[in-house]
């Protein structure tokens, strides 16, 4: 029987990438003082380490760097702070009332928390999940698994490349492969337009000369043992192929880069409730689910496109589950926040507590040029263009939200449509 280990402690972060790291030390510097964090992987950071280009660090450290050592900061202010952590810790269970079990070593561990944070982050969509026709034989990669594959462990997928899909990492990976001496054919999306930041669209693509197939998709692809052919061909507004558009790559590579998917198993099992439109917990202006003690941050509840934001939404949180494990339980406010008009979502999704500022972040559904994001008719926000690959940020002070008070606010965005 394996042995079972009892801690109990005032804050427990489930996660060590960045927006657990973040979390850890935002928790140890607003006064808690047992913290403990758990990691599942051998290291701390994430998928940080095998992101080995720069573009990181530029908002939280006011600084630009690449991904390890965007890592190697957070890990120093987590060494300074004396945060306490546990790697190769799997957390298999949490409760409702914060008991936390993880296996590590061989052995179990049960951790009693005054309160927890959830920082699992986002796993990748896989192509199995796809639906599309044809074989299913070597070559076939997530965007992150080639990353991980070419930085971490010195080896080239392969040489003819098609990546499906336009998301940040596989725009990068676009790159990257072209620059090992591979050959990236094409760079397909399903929607008209790119799904990544546009830096990554110009700096990795159009700089590069790679095509870019958008309102395009992989019809089948072809192979036995490996990859031989890959065949993309144009759709109609329901997503249906237009015959004769159909174009046929001799590829023995295909990356999928077709979004990210919050990591909530733990969630569902403490009984937090999921945003339908963001795949993660529903949470307040606190960064608070509905379970009390419960909050979440980083791309577990919606996925960010900066690790930056992740770090800085996580701490966010952290404060004030600091807050809730030293006996502040106040709730002062009840106003839901929806998603209208061209929002695909807006985090919070309700707002609880008259703190000094709130925080809105969201994602359009649609890109719209000479834009207006408005925060029901409290606040607009004037944009030269809104893309939905784009994250929007809207700080406003918490008092202007009092008068609403049991009532709803929902913000919308209307413009001139892009595409």
């Amino acid at each position: 029987m394996a042995n079972i280990l009892k801690h109990t402690v005032d804050l427990t972060v489930i996660g060590g990438g960045p927006a657990g790291l973040g979390a850890a030390i935002s928790a140890k510097k607003s006064g808690v003082k047992n913290v403990l964090l758990l990691e599942r992987s051998e290291e701390l950071g994430g998928v940080l380490p095998q992101c080995i280009h720069n573009g990181f660090g530029l908002h939280f450290f006011k600084e630009e760097l690449t991904g390890p050592a965007y890592t190697y900061r957070m890990l120093k202010n987590a060494e300074e702070a004396h945060v306490d952590f546990i790697t190769k810790a799997m957390a298999v269970g949490i409760s409702c009332d914060n008991t936390i079990t993880a296996l590590s070593h061989n052995k179990v561990i049960e951790i009693h928390s005054g309160s927890t944070i959830l920082c699992m982050g986002c796993r990748e969509r896989s192509f199995g999940a796809l639906r599309i026709p044809g074989t299913r034989p070597a070559g076939i990669y997530t965007a992150g698994t080639a990353q991980r594959l070419m930085n971490i462990e010195g080896m080239m997928p392969g040489k003819r490349v098609v990546i499906l899909g336009s998301g940040d990492i596989g725009m990068i990976m676009a790159r990257r492969l072209t620059l090992e001496g591979a050959k990236v054919l094409a760079v397909v999306e399903l929607m008209p337009f790119i799904g990544g930041l546009i830096r990554n669209e110009i700096q990795c693509l159009r700089d590069f000369g790679i095509p870019i197939y958008v309102g395009h998709t992989i019809k089948e692809v072809k192979g036995t043992d490996r990859v031989e052919k890959v065949t993309i061909a144009a759709v109609d507004k329901d997503r249906k192929y237009i015959p004769g558009t159909e174009v046929e790559f001799e590829a023995d590579t295909l990356l999928v880069s077709a979004g990210l998917i919050p990591e909530n198993e733990l969630s569902k099992m403490a009984g937090v409730q999921l945003n339908g439109l963001t795949g993660g917990p529903l949470v307040d202006n606190l960064w608070q689910t509905n379970i009390p003690g419960i909050f979440a941050g980083g791309n577990v509840v919606h996925v960010h496109d900066l690790a930056d934001y992740a770090s800085e939404s996580a701490a966010m949180a952290a404060s004030n589950a600091a807050a809730y494990a030293n006996g502040d339980r106040s709730l002062d406010l009840d106003i839901k926040v929806t998603a209208g008009k061209n929002i695909r979502y807006v985090v919070p999704n309700s707002i609880t507590k008259a703190q000094e500022n709130i925080t809105f972040f969201m994602r359009v559904t649609w890109p719209l040029n000479n834009a207006t994001v408005h925060i029901g008719n409290i606040y607009n926000k004037k944009l030269i263009f809104a893309r939905p690959s784009e994250q929007i940020r809207v700080d406003l002070p918490a008092n202007m939200f009092t008068q609403f008070n049991h009532g709803e606010i929902v913000v919308s965005c209307d413009g001139e449509v892009a595409v």
